[in-house]
């Protein structure tokens, strides 16, 4: 399934803000690369092939499920 755009941090300017898509199974989310020690230090060892990230809490009603209540079954 291609993706479907949900949102884009409404705070951000627009060529660097983090956004949310969904591709039907899972979201793909562009966000903040975290690279903090302390804070990689608390997540603790990340596998080679993913990355740790971070968004702002305003963009959780892009998420299906906050708007629904419920699952994403329900918001669909």
């Amino acid at each position: 399934m291609a993706l479907a755009f949900l949102g884009k941090d409404p705070n951000s300017d627009t060529t660097n803000s983090p956004t949310i898509w969904d591709d039907g199974d899972s979201y793909v989310i562009q966000g903040w690369r975290v690279t903090h020690p302390a804070d990689l230090a608390v997540i603790g060892d990340v596998p080679a092939d993913e990355t740790v990230i971070r968004i702002p809490k305003r963009m959780m009603p892009f998420f299906p499920e906050v708007n629904s209540g419920g699952t994403t079954a329900d918001a669909r």
